[in-house]
């Protein structure tokens, strides 16, 4: 019985390490955004807004901040702050491109 609960132990802890979430950091400028196509730039945007959405799971009630929360607090706490820099990050990236777009005269498709 010992050995068993020994094993349980040893799981739930290396479950625990591995349940952190990891949002996607984007990097404001890239040197190649100035060669972007307007096509390109629209496609920048729906990936942006995947990875805010992302950002935003990782935020709310999901497995890894509830094994987190059971197992060691100060990780969701980590988990929350770090989609909370993704989402900072992807709102600069998109002010950063709709300027390129506006400059580049692209015209939004309806």
């Amino acid at each position: 019985m010992k050995i068993f609960v020994k094993a349980a132990a040893i799981a739930a802890g290396v479950y625990a390490l591995s349940a952190c979430t990891s949002t996607e950091k984007v990097a404001v400028e890239k040197p190649s955004d100035f060669n972007l196509s307007c096509t390109e730039i629209e496609g920048e945007f729906s990936d942006l807004d995947k990875i805010m959405e992302d950002a935003s799971d990782d935020k709310g009630v999901n497995t890894a901040n509830v094994a987190a929360v059971v197992f060691f607090w100060p990780a969701a706490v980590g988990n929350y702050m770090n989609a909370a820099d993704a989402e900072k990050l992807v709102e600069k990236r998109r002010s950063h491109l709709m300027d390129l777009y506006e400059k580049k005269g692209c015209v939004a498709p309806e």
